[in-house]
């Protein structure tokens, strides 16, 4: 499901550029300037995007931030058991350098 809503936001967004490059492109002056063509065709995408692309993307940020906080959560987890691990190599330690009549 994230890989669909990040799929579809970026799909929409190449059309929101290429639909008026290619439309902009058909004009004789355009033709003698594509770099000219290009430049009106991202800021007509960028309005586009803006305008209509709001709810893909509040999909695609909710699950970038969802990943994120997975990842958070995971390295928290792994950070605990890394000091426990540490916490018992000293404590296993400490024990083995005892002499025998302690133990």
């Amino acid at each position: 499901m994230r890989a669909r809503s990040a799929l579809v936001y970026t799909v929409l967004r190449l059309l929101a550029f290429l639909v008026p490059l290619g439309i902009l492109l058909l004009f004789p002056i355009f033709r003698e300037l594509p770099w000219l063509a290009a430049v009106f065709a991202a800021l007509i995408g960028l309005s586009l995007s803006l305008l209509f692309l709001r709810r893909p993307l509040d999909q695609v940020t909710g699950d970038l931030a969802a990943r994120r906080a997975e990842r958070r959560a995971a390295n928290r987890r792994t950070a605990a058991e890394r000091d426990a691990d540490v916490e018992d190599a000293v404590v296993d330690s400490a024990r083995d350098e005892r002499p025998d009549a302690q133990r």
